[in-house]
């Protein structure tokens, strides 16, 4: 059964490019029940999200900003929030947004018991992404929609196309969350591993490397090794993957 989830956009902060690829990114982690974009509808900068709204059965709020240089939209939103999670309708909540100022907002959903789901820009500060239970940045669906047939395997394509590339650091990030979880031989079931990078690094995302699934982007490492296995009842294939045995050099004599 899907989560209700509670979709709270900030749009001031959030271009109303790829709405469409947002709201079907969403659909992946629960039921929007509620829908509601933010922001002084007065102003020319959101003419772009008003032909949006009708399509995606989002609610527009109207927040005017009384002080130069203050943020109504951030104080609306937040106040907004609150009410949602006292109302007990939801179970959880997706903030959109690549402004830091929702980063207590996040921690103190996430303390009531709600999963929250952030959805921002890049250039999004770390402490808001690690304050959600995880964060996918927005430049990764235009690049899906961009291209969708696009099965990057080298690095050449993965810059071409505005991926990451995978560095030591990540690496190591994957290898020791292997160690974290593998059995006596070194094998750990990947839907484990998967689960405890999302808790280590919320914003681990395989899309960012140009991978549509964590397996083909483990299988392009050559620090690891997959292994396919049949379930008990031989109904499903199910993937572990271990870190690769490094064979001491032979000496010569």
């Amino acid at each position: 059964m899907d989560i209700k989830l509670a979709v709270l956009i900030d749009g001031d902060n959030i271009p109303s490019a790829y709405v469409k690829e947002m709201m079907e990114e969403i659909a992946k982690y629960g039921n929007p029940t509620i829908k509601r974009i933010y922001g002084d509808w007065t102003k020319p900068n959101l003419n772009k999200w008003k032909s949006l709204l009708l399509e995606n059965a989002i609610t527009p709020i109207q927040q005017y900003g009384y002080t130069t240089g203050k943020n109504a939209t951030d104080s609306a939103m937040i106040i907004d929030a609150m009410d949602i999670l006292y109302s007990e309708k939801v179970d959880g909540f997706c903030l959109v947004s690549s402004d830091s100022d929702f980063t207590r907002l996040a921690t103190r959903l996430r303390e009531a018991g709600m999963k929250v789901y952030g959805i921002g820009e890049k250039k999004t500060p770390n402490p808001f992404i690690v304050a959600c239970d995880k964060f996918i940045y927005i430049e990764i669906l235009k690049n899906l929609t961009e291209d969708s047939t696009l099965e990057p395997t080298t690095k050449s394509s993965n810059s071409k196309n505005n991926y990451d590339t995978i560095t030591q650091k990540e690496i190591k990030l994957i290898a020791t969350t292997i160690d974290d979880v593998a059995d006596d031989d070194g094998w750990a079931f990947l839907g484990d591993v998967g689960s405890l990078l999302q808790k280590k690094q919320p914003n681990f995302d395989s899309r960012n490397y140009g991978f549509q699934k964590l397996t083909p982007l483990i299988n392009s490492i050559p620090a690891f090794e997959i292994d396919s296995r049949e379930d008990t009842r031989g109904r499903m294939k199910l993937i572990y993957v271990r870190i690769k045995e490094v064979k001491p050099k032979s000496r010569k004599r």
